[in-house]
């Protein structure tokens, strides 16, 4: 049975925690990790956790095969330039960018000759809340340098902006605002997002590399 690593699956409405059941379902044995909780809870803000949390696992269940970093670090929104602090920024950076990089580095150190698959998701946000974004922006940048590095030991690496999910955290003043720009009517859910990471994840999958996707329900194209 394949491993996959998912991180970030601790709130039950998640996009993470809605890709955990159709990766089961799809076979494979999932091993989730989060700040305060999942099978291995740990802090990715620290320089040490991400490297250590790949050994861990790969220990303890055997080489894993696919990684989903949904992991995020997101203080309150309306962060602006002038606003943004050292410790604010640093730490959005660390947990965004840094983590992500050393968890691609000790996911691709331990990957067997079958190889693997990388999804990561990141965000549009830019003004308004400049840390997360421009945290993201550096996720996007490592992921895709790592299709490039990483695809001659077998690993696939994407980005997937969903768009906006609704994971029950929206007011019905957002909720309908987003949705009146949802060319389907709707604001996507995690399922959403689980079908879409479990191909990109298959051997069909794997196939694409090196991709920003757009995984929006139409969202993306009123711009």
């Amino acid at each position: 049975m394949p491993h996959v690593l998912v991180t970030g699956a601790a709130r039950a409405n998640s996009i993470a925690a809605g890709i955990v059941p159709r990766l089961e379902a799809d076979g494979w044995d999932v091993v989730t990790s989060d700040l305060d909780s999942g099978d291995s809870p740990c802090d990715l803000a620290s320089p040490t956790a991400p490297t250590e949390l790949v050994e861990r696992v790969s220990r303890d269940r055997g080489p894993i095969h696919a990684l989903v970093l949904s992991h995020a670090h997101d203080e309150e929104s309306g962060i602006l330039v002038l606003d943004t602090t050292a410790e604010s920024f640093d730490r959005h950076v660390a947990v965004n960018a840094r983590a992500t990089l050393l968890l691609i580095a000790a996911f691709a150190r331990q990957v067997d000759e079958t190889g693997g698959a990388i999804v990561a998701f990141t965000s549009d946000h830019t003004t308004g809340n400049l840390p997360y974004g421009a945290s993201k922006g550096a996720l996007d940048r490592i992921v895709i340098s790592a299709a490039r590095e990483l695809g001659p030991r077998g690993i696939s690496a994407n980005v997937v902006n969903p768009g906006p999910i609704d994971t029950g955290g929206m007011d019905a003043e957002t909720r309908d605002a987003l949705t009146a720009h949802q060319p389907l009517g709707r604001l996507g859910v995690p399922r959403d997002i689980a079908g879409i990471t479990a191909f990109l994840l298959s051997p069909e999958g794997r196939w694409i590399s090196g991709q920003l996707l757009h995984t929006d329900g139409g969202f993306s194209a009123r711009y």
